[in-house]
């Protein structure tokens, strides 16, 4: 007796993975730890800030703390002429600083551009002031700045001043001993930046531009400058950043003194909620401040027109 054999049920078939989709999702996954890290290092303080900038919020009187809505927001624009101080000489500062040390670092990376004997040590003592810090910074010129030791004391010896005149004490001349002693530290980081971008300009374009009879202001102007255009954006906008924020050389030099005369924004922002205790008043100073610089980067991109064509 023939026994019938049963037929299995067949498996039903599972969908192929696409190795495409697989490809797609691996860089971004790949990247999600680093990503959550500066989500969490970079929205939890701005979020934080936000926050503090909507309260009333004092350490040592707690009793007032609560929330403020706007007041902070209105006081600052409204009733606080210190703030519209601050901010005027911050766009000084930001102006003259970046402006001169751009100037001054294009001629630097020029110079040490060229092919001479040394010039390795010339680099190297160039770059130098770039790796000392802000607060280091300070002390070098404060003890040069001394007037019973510094500069001034040997000027006075040599007929030129009075003795026991300080720079930073007048109010006519701490604003340009501070641009001094920033210049010192900010010049080698353009000089870096246009170095390495003038390293890459081909030689074959300034040996036509001579063959035709260009000279050295016609082949820096038509050929070197185009070349820097995005390397001078944005080592600009990064000093004029920086600049902006700029605390621990006035704080430690000045102390945003005399009279006031060198606070600018971050520092007010540092003195109110440091100093004064006034932490929402200060965080709504840091949330205006914040949206100046992100409003002024984005209008100066713009108009820059920073990546793209040059034609």
């Amino acid at each position: 007796m023939a026994i019938a054999h049963q037929e299995r049920p067949a498996r039903p078939k599972r969908p192929r993975r696409r190795a495409g989709s697989t490809s797609r999702c691996l860089p971004y996954l790949l990247i999600a730890p680093a990503g959550l890290l500066m989500l969490g290092f970079i929205a939890y303080p701005m979020l934080s800030v936000l926050y503090y900038s909507l309260r009333d919020h004092n350490a040592t009187k707690p009793w007032r703390n609560g929330f403020a809505g706007l007041d902070n927001f209105r006081e600052i624009l409204t009733d606080d002429p210190f703030f519209w101080d601050t901010l005027a000489f911050s766009a000084r500062w930001v102006f003259v600083e970046v402006g001169l040390q751009l100037v001054f670092g294009l001629v630097l990376a020029l110079l040490i551009n060229q092919t001479f004997v040394g010039r390795g040590l010339a680099r190297a003592l160039v770059f130098s002031p770039w790796a000392v810090s802000g607060v280091l910074t300070s002390t070098i010129w404060l003890l040069l700045y001394n007037p019973s030791t510094g500069l001034s004391r040997y000027l006075a010896d040599a007929g030129i001043g009075e003795y026991g005149t300080s720079v930073l004490a007048d109010t006519g001349t701490v604003f340009w001993g501070a641009v001094v002693a920033e210049l010192w530290r900010g010049v080698p980081f353009f000089a870096i930046l246009i170095l390495a971008d003038l390293q890459s300009v081909s030689k074959d374009l300034y040996e036509a531009a001579g063959v035709d009879g260009a000279g050295r202001l016609r082949r820096f102007w038509h050929i070197t400058l185009p070349h820097l255009r995005d390397a001078i954006v944005l080592s600009t906008l990064l000093r004029a950043v920086w600049e902006f924020n700029n605390v621990d050389l006035l704080y430690t030099l000045t102390g945003g003194g005399p009279a006031g005369r060198t606070t600018t924004l971050p520092l007010y922002v540092a003195q109110t909620g440091i100093d004064g205790n006034e932490f929402g008043y200060a965080a709504a100073l840091t949330t205006v401040a914040f949206v100046i610089l992100l409003f002024c980067s984005i209008l100066y991109l713009r108009l820059s027109k920073f990546g793209g064509d040059d034609r």
